[in-house]
């Protein structure tokens, strides 16, 4: 399992990757760790395009990321990939969540550079 992580403010985010035969599964955590949303990304051969869905947690706001990134490693990996991102701080600001967006697709881009 790898694993990639890096502070942001109150938070530190922590990526862990397990591959799953020539799948991926992506977890994305910081502050306290839950599930608030899965992505699920596909690379289609026949098309060479990526699509993903996400579900989203009720009363939890990790779509983006979690969309975002599973495309964006199913495009680079050719490969399905489960991301799920659980990250949560008490009393967050506008400016904490702006941080951690930015923070989250530079640990993404990490993970990528890796691969």
């Amino acid at each position: 399992m790898q694993s990639i992580t890096q502070n942001v403010g109150r938070a530190e985010l922590v990526l862990n990757h397990k591959q799953v035969g020539g799948d991926h599964v992506i977890t994305l955590t910081g502050g306290k760790e839950h599930v608030g949303a899965v992505a699920v990304g596909l690379f289609d051969e026949k098309s060479s395009r990526v699509s993903a869905s996400v579900i989203s947690l009720p009363g939890h706001r990790d779509e983006d990321i979690a969309l975002d990134s599973a495309r964006r490693v199913s495009a680079v990996t050719k490969a399905a990939t489960v991301f799920i991102v659980g990250i949560h701080l008490d009393n967050i600001t506008k400016d904490e969540i702006d941080k951690i967006i930015v923070v989250s697709k530079q640990i993404t881009d990490k993970f990528i550079d890796s691969l």
